[in-house]
């Protein structure tokens, strides 16, 4: 068996609500979907438990109907667990992993700024990448943003 099939397995045994969500798509690469609500006990397993000490980014994207999420986790600099969550469009929120890995913040800032995502308990900041003057609301990674122009 191979170390990301133990990982496969070992995800799905200890929570049973992730069976058939777990996904090696390729050497070194394994997908989990997980339930926003269930997120942070997966997580902290996944850092304590599977040896996952290196977060290499987080990935915001806009699916059209809702928000996603991809937590990219690295253990030995060859394995990456990449933890998905998807979010309600219209009040998107997570909390931070900063406890985790306190780089986190860039990434938590990206997603604040480019797609409207609340992080909860991220820390007081400057905005990243958008200047401090840019408009409240106003987040230019969403599909149906339209402010190109007043911004040109």
């Amino acid at each position: 068996m191979t170390d990301e099939e133990k990982i496969k397995q070992e995800l799905e045994n200890k929570f049973t609500y992730l069976k058939d969500a777990v996904i090696v798509k390729r050497k070194s690469r394994v997908f989990a979907a997980v339930p926003l609500e269930k997120f942070k006990h997966v997580f902290d397993y996944a850092v304590k438990n599977l040896g996952f000490d290196g977060l290499c980014a987080i990935t915001g994207l806009d699916l059209g109907e809702s928000l996603g999420v991809i937590y990219h986790l690295n253990r030995e600099g060859r394995l990456t667990l990449n933890l998905t969550v998807a979010l309600d469009k219209e009040h998107p929120q997570v909390a931070t992993v900063t406890d985790y890995f306190p780089g986190a913040d860039i990434y938590e800032r990206e997603m604040v700024d480019l797609l409207g995502i609340a992080v909860k308990g991220l820390a007081t900041g400057q905005h990243y990448p958008l200047p401090d003057n840019w408009p409240k609301n106003d987040h230019p990674l969403r599909k149906d943003w339209k402010g190109e122009a007043k911004h040109a």
